[in-house]
């Protein structure tokens, strides 16, 4: 299988309460070499301005048990820094997995990007 590289896009949107919320959209492969994409973006953003921060999964081909890795650590940092965070667009297979890992602790899992937007209010 061929590896795609990791990309990951950050933006801000607005939900009903019209509070920013800042956006971290994935896509490609999520893998051990995808720590600088993942990580480092995350690590560029401010606790005083991303204190609610989205999860968009619906672009990524494949995630393994290193990628699954890299997403606990971002959790558990933003869970650290007070910050709250909503994960949407995975696969039914990947939800039993977050699931199975408890990734669920940090992070609660909706089917598209309204409803977890609706989970912050």
């Amino acid at each position: 299988m061929a590896e795609f590289n990791t990309k990951v896009k950050m933006e801000q949107v607005k939900c009903a309460s019209g509070d920013p919320i800042t956006v971290l959209r994935f896509a490609g492969d999520i893998t051990s070499s995808s720590e600088p994409a993942v990580l480092g973006t995350y690590g560029g953003l401010s606790p005083e301005t991303s204190k609610r921060i989205l999860l968009d999964f619906s672009k990524v081909e494949y995630l393994n048990s290193s990628g699954i890795a890299l997403i606990i650590q971002l959790l558990y940092a933003a869970s650290q820094k007070g910050q709250k965070v909503q994960t949407f667009g995975l696969t039914p297979h990947f939800q039993k997995v977050f699931t199975m890992v408890g990734i669920t602790k940090y992070t609660k899992l909706y089917p598209d990007e309204a409803a977890a937007c609706a989970g912050f209010e």
